[in-house]
């Protein structure tokens, strides 16, 4: 028998309400089963760093960019979380491999996430078009060895506005800027798909990527109210006293991170990946859990 990985933890289902009652209660409405999307989401990192100006200072371990979700999104409504989003159909245009694509290719990728080749394509293309859209941050460049210095003038943001509204695929978007994407720059951390409880479900890859030399996030993105570097153990002090919101999956993230010995060896990691999805339990006092197999991060169950 395979040996299971990882580790059984129940997280919180506070928020669920009577929809979490009504799941375990049978209700045959609540449990209609809804297929999930395709979604991608980035850990962009980068050394934190203390005294004197910007950039100088020494290394004092890992900060991660993070965005709150505004309260009026249908998923995960004020919650932090990282840069990231749902697929687009033309995220799978195989000009955009033929053209511009640098770095492992798509079935390289579908071999490390053990998906069709065409879904990994999808997945890499959705994580570095939703983290150029989300925050500004574009993981692409010239040539296969270099990577776009700056994107923070009025032509890159009108980009990224065309991008969000569809009204401009991220493959004219590369040509038109003679520009490669750089798959190398992703590392793969993770793969939850979300409950079958829930309304919305979305079959979503983790990856994580060093913050490119010369750029800088920003929040002007609709979809969050707050934008910035955090330091994961400031993060996870959040949530234990209830200041931050986070879903399962990013706080398995987050405790991730805050291990990291560095920026660099967390994306040069390749962790065990299997398919996470948490699934409702009700304890003897008729509280209300989530539980999944997790990786180990060491955080108390």
């Amino acid at each position: 028998m395979e040996r299971e990985h990882g580790v059984v933890r129940d997280f919180p289902a506070g928020g669920l309400g009577s929809r979490a009652r009504a799941w375990l209660d049978g209700d045959a409405e609540v449990r209609r089963y809804q297929e999930p999307r395709y979604a991608a989401t980035v850990q962009l990192v980068r050394e934190a760093r203390t005294g004197g100006a910007p950039g100088g200072g020494s290394a004092d371990g890992v900060e991660v960019f993070m965005l709150r979700r505004v309260a009026s999104m249908a998923f995960a409504p004020r919650m932090m979380v990282f840069p990231g989003g749902g697929v687009d159909p033309r995220d799978a245009d195989p000009a955009l491999v033929a053209d511009h694509w640098a770095g492992p290719s798509p079935a390289r990728w579908a071999e490390r996430m053990d998906c069709p080749e065409d879904v990994a394509q999808q997945l890499v293309v959705a994580a570095v078009r939703e983290v150029f859209e989300e925050c500004g941050v574009l993981l692409a460049g010239p040539d296969a060895g270099s990577v776009v210095a700056d994107v923070r003038d009025a032509g890159w943001h009108a980009d990224r506005v065309a991008l969000e509204a569809r009204e401009l695929s991220f493959t004219e978007l590369l040509r038109r800027r003679g520009l490669v994407l750089r798959s190398d720059l992703l590392s793969y951390r993770a793969h939850w798909v979300t409950p079958e409880f829930e309304p919305r479900r979305y079959d979503t890859a983790f990856f994580a990527a060093l913050l490119p030399t010369g750029q800088v996030p920003d929040d002007a993105t609709s979809e969050a109210d707050a934008a910035g570097w955090w330091r994961p153990a400031d993060v996870l002090a959040g949530a234990a006293d209830g200041s931050v919101l986070m879903l399962p999956p990013t706080i398995v993230a987050v405790e991730e991170l805050a291990r990291a010995a560095s920026s660099a060896a967390f994306v040069a990691e390749e962790p065990l990946v299997w398919s996470i999805s948490p699934h409702l339990v009700e304890d003897d006092e008729g509280g209300i859990w989530m539980r999944a197999r997790v990786p180990d991060t060491g955080a108390a169950s």
